[in-house]
This record gives structure tokens, C-alpha cells and sequence, in this order.
């Protein structure tokens, strides 16, 4: 099968989606209303809530929702073939990410900014919501080792990538003063000197490690494994709008414009798929995703098709920044169905290698001896790109050379093949980190909120030491993963724990659909998504338990099964006390309309 059947596909789907069943939703259920004030107008402060252009909260709102999710998830569940992750992609979409995360943005706004954790207080009830308190730190820990040690595996070693993703910080803080103290208002300028900066760190990358200051950028993965907290940390307690805001905003324009630029690519090239409809792995028994197709494909592939971490920014930073409620569905709808297609171009990009090439990258050497495969296309991929790939496990690499053999085969481009899987690196970096950052952030939100119950003092969120010393918690927590985790561990993790916090949100917002429409047939918009993700997400969750972790008979082995029980028994616990909610909200709404 040829690509474009892939994508045009697609891209008919998403647009229908949009057109027809975004606006139901909007008008008949939630009922937008620009009349409301936001609470980034209300509560303006100039740190958390701030009202930003639309456009600019659509590129910060895509930045932070779309990490390694629509990138490595579709690359390692190619594992599977190309068939059974782009079903997932679009069916998982639009009937349950674009849904998901509409209703709790929208949820949020309309409850003063409230995060996730008090929104299940609020509706499900103080027990519940202080058990998803818990529920969503170990979630969002996971997630975030699972995010940022594709980072780490990606920049370990490489001069190159590591210095162009470093100029993209002072590049971030730049935009932010220059639009917002500098000259404010000026988004335009500011944008095209972000944009130049952040495309010269690419260009002068190749100098730079060929020269006598290449080692100072030339990093393992520890010493990176200690870096990227320590960004986390600093992006969680700074200004909203001098880094968080304006980096998501600039990487916006790179991931689009990178995005774009491959659909040019592959209407251009046409690339046939190489990686069959399904393969032998269906059945179980991967190098890579220790499982079968279900339930781990809807765990792998994650933020392409539906996301918790997306309710995190949906009622963390967003909603403190929306301007006006006729904004929701473009950032809320429209920024998954984006990611959505972001990530049919990553499965695409990884099932065009030839599965001897795809295995050989995202397995370890002696594992890749075992499977029977021969390697075809690498060396030559290795020897233009002026990297070893072989063995780097995570996804990150074998996306960055599948984008590379498309845009490279574009006439008269074969030469900068080296260039474009650099830039292919900082593309799939500025991702991850722009997620990274954000959700260190909400993970200091949702610790002082918990903090707050028990002394609501140390709670408060403008104090600069409580700021200090719970980003630097959730920082701690997810790096100590990163140092001692690997793909194999972490990502089946963080896939869990992403959709157990999905599950928690459909029927948080399942209970907000009925108390705010007051009818039943509208709630089944994510409670039907909620069950679906319910009984799969547990699945996969006691499967990696009993498959991956425990047979490992290792120390982090264990550390992975004991958290990965701990957050099931937790998501247990409330959702089946918010299915008797909605239960009783059920044979009430029944009463009603027979009366």
C-alpha cells in the first residue's frame, strides 16, 4: 500500500469530524456562550492566568498535549504492522480524544480553571476527588519518565541534536520578553526571530560538533537524564508567559511547518509502505511491545488517538488562558484532531523503513540477532546521516530516519539527508519538551492542591517556596525513572498510566455532561468511550504486571509492578464509585422525565 491512501484517508475523516460532530457538541450539548468571562479574565494575574490570543493558545495547547505520544506510540506499535495502529488513530480520535478533551476543557473553564483533581471532587465527590489527587501524581510521574526518556535517548551522544535543542530555551525566553515586554503585541516579529533562531541552532549544529566545542554538547544519557528535570523544574515555576507559553508557541511553528513539510514529501514521493498490513507480532510475543495487538496498541499508541495527560493541560494551564469560550473548539477538537494526523505521519514515516532496518533500530544488537531479520537499508542511512542507529531503542531515532528517507528522496535533496534527520531530532525534541515542561508544571498545581488539604498555608500557590519546593518533587520523582528506567519498562508504564487517566476523565466529564444537560443520551458521548478504555487500559496493566515486570526479578522490575498496582487499585476505586454516581444521576434524570 502506497502512503497517500493512508493520509487522504485521514485527512477526510478528521475534516468531517470537525465539521459535523465538533459542532453537535458545541451547540447542542456544551453550548458555547462568549458572554460567560473566562477565568483568565476574572482571575487575571499575570502568572498562571493570562488571556492570550487564540492562536497562540492553540500553539501552546498543541505544543503541550502533543509529546512523544503521536510520535513514538504509531513507530513502536508499527511493531504490530501499519494496519492495526492507523484503525486505532482514527476511531480512538475522534470518538474518544477530540470528545475527551473538548468536554473537560470546557469543564475547567466553566468551573473557575479547575484542575482534574477538583473537578472529580466537584462532581464525583471529597473522597474521590482526593484519591484522584493521588491517582494523577503517579500518572503524570510516569508519563513523564516515559516522554523524557525519549529525549535522552535521542540526544545521547549527539553533539548535533543536543546544541540545537539547547538554543530553542534562549530562543523561548527571547520571544517571551520581546512579545510581552519588549515590543508587546508584536507576535509577528517576534515569531519570525524565534523561528530564525531556532533554525540556525540546526544549521550551525554540524560546525559546532565538528569542531573543538563539540564535546561540551556531547552528553550521556545520566548527564541528560539530570539535565531535562532540572529545565522541568525551571519551566514549572517561571512566569507562564516568559518561557512555558512562548517555547510551546515557537515549537508549534517547527512541529506544523516539519508536519507540512513531510505531506509534501510523501505526495511528492509516494512512498510505498514496507512494513506489512500486520505482522507475526499480532499474536504476542514482540521485541518491542511485550503483548498482543489488544489491548497494547490502544496503550501504545496513546496521544494520537486519546490521551489523559491531555485532561492535565486541558484544566492546568489552558483553561487559565482561554479568552473566550468560542475558542474551545479549535484548541480543545481541533488540536487533537492535529496531533491526530501528526501521528499518521510518524507511522508512516517508521513502516516505510524495511522491517529489518525498523527492528534493527528499536531493539538492542543481540536481540536483533534472534529475530531473523537482515538488515538492508541502514548502513547507508547511517553513513549520510553521520550517526550510529543501530540498537537506539525508543522510537525517536527510527521516526528521525524514516522522515529523512522521504525528504531526502525528494529530487535534488538527496545530499542533506544528514540535515533533515537532525532537524528531524529537534522536531521530535521540541515536542516532548514542550510537553515535559507543561505537565512538571501541572504536577506542581496538583501537589499543592493536595498539600493545600491538609494545611491550606503551605497550599497557597503565589508562595514562591511552595512554587520551589513542589516543582522540585515532581521534577525528582520522574527524573529518578529516566536514570534508571529504559524504553521497554517505562514506555508500557507510561502507557498505562495515560489511559487509566483518560478513563478517570471521561467519567468525570460523563458526570458533567448530565449535571450540566440534564440528558442522559448526551453523557453517552464518554461513557461509552470511558468503559471501552476502562476494561482495555486494565487489561494491558495486568498483563505488564504479569509479563514484563515481575519476570524480570529485578529491583526496578519490581518498583514498576508495585506502581503500576497502585495506580490500577487507585483508578478502581473511583471509577466504580463515579459509575454509581452516574448511575444514581441516571434513575434521577429517568424519574424526571417520567414526571
Amino acid at each position: 500500500m502506497h502512503a497517500l491512501t493512508l493520509i487522504i484517508t485521514a485527512l477526510l475523516v478528521f475534516a468531517l469530524a470537525y465539521r459535523f460532530y465538533s459542532k453537535f457538541i458545541i451547540t447542542k450539548i456544551l453550548i458555547l456562550d462568549d458572554k460567560n468571562p473566562t477565568p483568565a479574565h476574572t482571575f487575571k494575574d499575570g502568572r498562571d492566568y493570562h488571556p492570550t490570543n487564540k492562536y497562540v493558545l492553540f500553539g501552546h495547547h498543541f505544543a503541550a498535549i502533543s509529546g512523544a505520544g503521536p510520535l513514538v506510540g504509531p513507530v513502536l506499535a508499527a511493531q504490530f504492522g501499519f494496519l492495526p495502529g492507523f484503525l486505532w488513530i482514527l476511531i480512538g480520535a475522534v470518538l474518544g480524544g477530540a470528545v475527551h478533551d473538548t468536554v473537560i476543557l470546557f469543564a475547567s473553564v466553566r468551573t473557575k480553571g479547575l484542575s482534574l483533581t477538583r473537578l472529580a471532587r466537584k462532581n464525583i465527590g471529597k473522597p474521590a476527588g482526593f484519591i484522584t489527587g493521588f491517582a494523577i501524581l503517579f500518572i503524570i510521574i510516569t508519563a513523564l519518565a516515559g516522554l523524557a526518556l525519549v529525549v535522552v535517548n535521542a540526544l545521547n551522544e549527539s553533539a548535533w541534536a543536543t546544541f540545537t535543542i539547547a538554543v530553542t530555551i534562549p530562543a523561548a525566553l527571547f520571544v517571551g520578553l520581546y512579545m510581552y515586554k519588549l515590543r508587546p503585541g508584536k507576535i509577528g516579529e517576534a515569531t519570525l526571530i524565534g523561528v530564525a533562531m531556532v533554525i540556525a541552532g540546526v544549521v550551525l549544529g554540524e560546525p559546532l560538533a565538528r569542531s573543538g566545542f563539540g564535546h561540551f554538547f556531547l552528553l550521556s544519557k545520566p548527564s541528560l537524564s539530570i539535565i531535562l528535570p532540572i529545565y522541568g523544574f525551571a519551566a514549572s515555576v517561571l512566569p507562564v508567559w516568559l518561557l512555558l507559553a512562548p517555547r510551546d508557541y515557537l515549537s508549534s511553528y517547527m512541529k506544523l511547518g516539519t508536519i507540512f513539510l513531510l505531506a509534501i514529501g510523501i505526495f511528492v514521493v509516494n512512498p510505498h509502505l514496507r512494513m506489512p498490513a500486520m505482522t507475526k507480532y499480532i499474536h504476542g510475543g514482540g521485541p518491542i511491545i511485550p503483548g498482543k495487538v489488544w489491548p497494547f496498541v490502544c496503550i501504545t499508541v496513546a496521544c494520537g488517538a486519546i490521551s489523559g495527560f491531555h485532561a492535565l493541560i486541558a484544566s492546568g494551564t489552558t483553561p487559565k488562558m482561554i479568552d473566550k469560550e468560542s475558542d474551545i473548539r479549535m484548541i480543545g477538537f481541533g488540536a487533537m484532531l492535529t496531533e491526530s494526523f501528526v501521528s499518521i505521519m510518524a507511522l508512516i514515516a517508521a513502516t516505510v523503513l524495511l522491517p529489518g532496518d525498523y527492528f534493527a533500530i528499536n531493539v538492542p544488537v543481540s536481540v536483533f540477532h534472534k529475530l531473523g531479520f537482515h538488515i538492508s537499508q541502514l548502513h547507508t542511512i547511517e553513513r549520510m546521516t553521520g550517526e550510529t542507529l543501530s540498537g537506539r531503542a525508543g522510537g525517536a531515532v527510527s521516526l528521525a530516519a524514516g522522515m529523512s528517507l522521504i525528504l531526502s528522496s525528494i529530487p535534488g535533496l538527496k545530499s542533506l539527508m544528514g540535515y533533515w534527520y537532525h532537524f528531524a531530532i529537534m522536531f521530535e525534541a521540541l515536542f516532548i519538551l514542550t510537553t515535559v515542561d507543561a505537565g512538571t508544571r501541572v504536577g506542581r498545581y496538583i501537589l499543592q492542591e493536595l498539600v493545600k488539604l491538609g494545611n491550606p498555608r503551605w497550599g497557597r500557590s503565589k508562595s514562591l517556596f511552595n512554587m520551589l519546593v513542589t516543582g522540585g518533587i515532581i521534577s525528582l520523582l520522574w527524573g529518578y525513572l529516566v536514570y534508571n528506567g529504559d524504553i521497554s519498562t517505562i514506555w508500557p508504564m507510561f502507557g498505562v498510566a495515560n489511559q487509566l487517566l483518560a478513563t478517570l476523565a471521561l467519567s468525570i466529564g460523563t458526570l458533567y455532561i448530565l449535571r450540566h444537560t440534564r440528558k442522559w443520551r448526551y453523557g453517552l458521548i464518554t461513557f461509552v468511550p470511558a468503559i471501552f478504555m476502562f476494561i482495555t487500559t486494565v487489561a494491558a496493566g495486568i498483563l505488564n504486571i504479569t509479563d514484563n515486570y515481575l519476570p524480570k526479578h529485578t529491583f526496578q522490575g519490581n518498583l514498576n509492578a508495585s506502581l503500576s498496582i497502585i495506580m490500577i487499585l487507585l483508578v478502581v476505586i473511583v471509577f466504580v464509585d463515579s459509575l454509581w454516581k452516574i448511575y444514581l444521576m441516571r434513575q434521577q434524570l429517568f424519574v424526571q422525565s417520567v414526571i
